[in-house]
């Protein structure tokens, strides 16, 4: 106001403008043809509109300042309303017809229209996460339609998380209302530190804790047989009384397990079957008893085929490698001899001691191929035995730590800037790898029929050649279903952060953190989460919903239940001024503009001056 009012006045006090002046002739009129100079006014020659505008902007000033007319505790007050809708709200009430999420409405609904018209609300869904629904709002419509549009999520509910964003909301107002929660209080944690705020009160929804529900299920692969699924399944009681669960369940529509379990009070049991199958399907686990919550009595997992890897051998000595693709149940071999050969063949192409007219199309291991045919280029033939130097920085030697090993008769290859040498004798490299779409391996001798048959080495550079083919089937897979939430995953020693990958199932990226091997990350909706971490494979099936670990008791100093109803708007509290004020102002304004305006000066020159009679002098 003060910098509007010296601006104003200086405007009025340095006004440069010119003047016309009417006169008769300028035959007499001396200063006609001098210049101006302007002056400065030493006094305002229209102290009313001066008046009227200053008081027009004082008046806009007090209108942005919004005085109120009455005591300061009548004025409006802001609230955070809290409204529950974790994933136990969708269990059934005490009645049976009605969802604990209706109540919950209801009684939000109640306490809007008990509060006075003026105070704003904000509505705030929680769960896992306090979600605000709208912001500090006076409009009883639009709240109510954001507490209709409410429903139940996935996870429990974090009521120290929503108190904190509450306090948070509330700590730049003036004058705070109160920080109402409805619901029934079963909070995810029992080691969750709920803190009271001063202004909170509590809307209890009435519930019944008359549930047993899965938990998480695990599925992984036998150790023993690849084709065997083991199942591992976690039932919780969460009643006050012993209670009692039947477990069913079927692969495909096929039974493949069941048990019953006598499950004491607030109680966790374990239940564990397993079934032979190597076809992808659909595993569903179901609780038979009906309960006040149906949303964790079922369960859905996709099983994935059991992978196997198509190795087809070319050779006329097959005895001696066929123990090498026997041992496991993931490596489908084929034996046939060197007259058969098809350049179609899919899969991984062994090649033992030829090589065809036409190259294999896929990934292929030469096995001591003829020096003259052979894929690298030869730099010599090795005839006496040498030391055998395996590459340290190489998956393709993992676990080769022997220095004793010796190769009798082979051939030294020349390497170029695509190949890796996988090991080498003194005279230079004799098994060579070549990446790419299609992978190569080279091998200068053959080990089946060498003194390296004899050797551990054996066994396991061929493992390491099938893993490096299709590492996709040596994968450890381990299927979960659980709830949404904060996700851990003890990882496997020697595995770093950049080897670590988590998407969501359509690709999308997932932010994690590795601390102490601890994998951790959060998901707060339902879907499918692939853990890809080394050799070891994880997905996540998140379906099931996360449930309460107790209920929250408030402090008794805290007030409960809907308050009374506030007086009918209109009858007292603090009423606004700014709109009159505005008003008022603008009046000032219009009339300034029509008083001494240009359109007032157009109104003057329109009225016709009187015409005086002009006398002759004498």
């Amino acid at each position: 106001a003060g910098a509007a009012t010296a601006i104003t006045t200086a405007l009025y006090l340095f006004d440069r403008s010119r003047r016309s002046v009417a006169v008769a002739t300028l035959r007499f009129w001396v200063e006609a043809g001098k210049a101006s100079a302007p002056q400065r006014r030493k006094h305002i020659q229209q102290p009313m509109s001066l008046l009227l505008e200053l008081l027009g902007l004082l008046l806009l000033a007090l209108a942005l300042a919004q005085p109120r007319l009455g005591s300061r505790d009548e004025l409006p007050a802001r609230h955070v309303l809290l409204l529950d809708t974790s994933s136990w709200m969708a269990a059934r009430s005490r009645g049976g017809d009605r969802t604990l999420m209706d109540d919950a409405r209801d009684r939000a609904v109640a306490y809007l229209r008990a509060l006075p018209a003026r105070d704003e609300v904000m509505l705030v869904r929680t769960d896992a996460l306090a979600a605000p629904a709208t912001a500090f709002v006076e409009s009883r419509g639009a709240l109510e339609r954001a507490i209709a549009a409410s429903q139940p999520g996935a996870t429990a509910l974090h009521l120290e998380r929503a108190l904190a964003f509450a306090q948070h909301a509330q700590q730049l107002d003036a004058r705070r209302g109160a920080i109402v929660y409805v619901g029934p209080a079963r909070i995810a944690d029992a080691a969750e530190a709920v803190r009271a705020p001063r202004n909170l009160r509590i809307i209890p929804v009435s519930d019944v804790a008359d549930n047993v529900g899965l938990r998480r299920i695990a599925l992984r692969r036998s150790a023993a047989d690849a084709g065997v699924w083991e199942a591992y399944l976690s039932v919780r009681n969460y009643s006050n009384s012993p209670r009692q669960a039947s477990v069913a369940a079927a692969f495909d529509g096929s039974p493949v397990g069941g048990k019953v379990l006598a499950l004491p009070a607030a109680s966790e049991s374990e239940v564990v079957f397993s079934w032979h199958t190597r076809a992808a399907g659909v595993l569903e686990v179901r609780l038979l008893e009906p309960d006040a919550f149906a949303d964790d009595n079922r369960a859905v997992i996709e099983v994935p085929r059991t992978p196997s890897i198509a190795v087809t051998v070319y050779s006329d000595a097959p005895e001696a490698l066929r123990p090498l693709f026997s041992a496991t149940h993931l490596v489908d071999a084929t034996f046939r001899p060197t007259s058969q050969y098809r350049p179609g063949d899919s899969g991984f192409v062994i090649l033992d001691r030829f090589r065809p007219a036409v190259r294999p199309s896929g990934d292929t291991l030469w096995l001591d191929p003829p020096a003259s045919q052979s894929p690298v280029p030869v730099r010599s033939l090795l005839t006496a035995p040498a030391a055998l130097h395996w590459a340290a920085d190489s998956a393709l030697t993992a676990g080769l730590r022997g220095t004793d090993l010796r190769v009798g008769p082979a051939t030294v290859f020349m390497t170029s800037a695509q190949d890796e040498v996988i090991a080498s004798v003194d005279a230079g490299p004799v098994i060579v790898a070549r990446p790419g779409d299609h992978k190569t391996l080279v091998m200068g001798f053959q080990p089946a029929i060498s003194k390296l048959r004899y050797e551990l080495a054996t066994p396991l550079l061929f493992a390491n050649i099938l893993r490096w083919v299709a590492p996709e089937s040596f994968r450890l897979s381990e299927l979960r279903a659980q709830a949404p939430g904060t996700v851990t995953l003890p990882l496997d020693a020697g595995v770093v952060p950049a080897a670590v990958k988590v998407t969501w199932d359509d690709g999308t990226q997932v932010p994690f953190t590795v601390h102490d091997g601890q994998l951790r990350f959060y998901a707060g909706a339902r879907g499918k989460v692939r853990v890809q971490a080394g050799d070891r494979e994880a997905l996540y099936t998140l379906s099931l919903p996360e449930m309460w670990e107790t209920k929250w008791d408030a402090p008794a100093s805290v007030p409960r239940g809907v308050p009374p109803a506030a007086a009918p708007s209109g009858s007292s509290g603090s009423r606004d001024l700014w709109q009159l004020l505005a008003l008022l102002g603008a009046a000032c304004f219009v009339t300034e503009w029509l008083l001494f305006g240009r359109a007032s000066r157009r109104l003057r020159r329109a009225v016709p001056m009187p015409v005086r009679t002009w006398r002759k002098a004498s």
